[in-house]
């Protein structure tokens, strides 16, 4: 007898499971026939996932890569930087992750750290600070103008839901390995992180290289619509239109006033 927490939740939770299993396999299918473009035709595509700790990265990466080729696929989360990487150029250690012709690179975090963690807790000056804001939009567009595929999105969760997952880290010995310094720091540091993300993210939203928000309270809503906008960005073919139209409430473009409001909100 299946005596889980899920079965317990009735036929209602068991029919959405179903639902969302299927529509991620067809979008999974999506991304293969996006990958055989890409490789068909060199191109190169970058993905960028940033967000507030605990707000789904590594479920979504997880998703996104699962029937991807290994060889063309690569999944980038750099650990803390080395005397060497400090004493270097700040973007030198990212650009040796660089997607090239055929590849497609997804960047768990990245050089975004500058404007998040490292500005919040100290980890780098306010001149360091400064000159990462100046100059990652030049930066970005010599990316794109290279030939780049360059996706920015930014996964946002509540203070709620935030605690709740990072409690769940606590305890669950399966998830333990999740749980840092930086991420026990994070409830405490709310508004100084939400001071950090709205300042990067009207400094470096352009047409060159927009962000894209996605609320991440539904993990599973999250990753299908965030599979979705993504498939919807990129040229390929054949692609199923009607499959990915993501949830404009879930998804939407950067708008500095709409992220004024939710921070009065909260």
């Amino acid at each position: 007898m299946n005596t889980s927490k899920e079965a317990s939740a009735g036929p209602s939770a068991s029919a959405d499971r179903m639902h969302y299993s299927k529509t991620l396999r067809r979008l999974q299918i999506e991304l293969v026939k996006l990958q055989s473009h890409v490789i068909s035709c060199d191109e190169k595509i970058l993905v960028v996932l940033e967000g507030r700790d605990a707000a789904g990265k590594d479920g979504v990466v997880k998703r996104i890569v699962e029937h991807l080729s290994p060889r063309e696929t690569r999944v980038v989360a750099l650990g803390k930087p080395s005397d060497r990487d400090r004493s270097a150029w700040y973007f030198q250690r990212w650009a040796a992750h660089l997607p090239a012709q055929r590849e497609f690179v997804l960047f768990n975090r990245s050089w975004y750290n500058r404007a998040g963690v490292e500005h919040v807790m100290g980890f780098c000056t306010k001149d360091e600070y400064r000159e990462f804001i100046a100059t990652v939009p030049a930066f970005e567009e010599m990316l794109v103008r290279s030939g780049v595929k360059l996706l920015k999105y930014y996964l946002d969760i509540s203070r709620a839901e935030q605690k709740h997952r990072l409690s769940q880290r606590r305890t669950d010995p399966l998830k333990q390995w999740k749980l840092s310094p930086i991420d026990k720091a994070a409830p405490k540091l709310w508004s100084e992180y939400s001071t950090a993300r709205d300042a990067m993210l009207a400094a470096t939203h352009n047409e060159v290289a927009p962000w894209t928000i996605i609320r991440t309270d539904d993990k599973r809503a999250a990753r299908v619509n965030l599979i979705k906008d993504l498939l919807f960005r990129v040229h390929y073919r054949p692609k199923d239109k009607k499959l990915i139209m993501a949830d404009p409430s879930i998804v939407f473009p950067f708008a500095d006033d709409l992220l004024k409001t939710e921070r009065l909100a909260q």
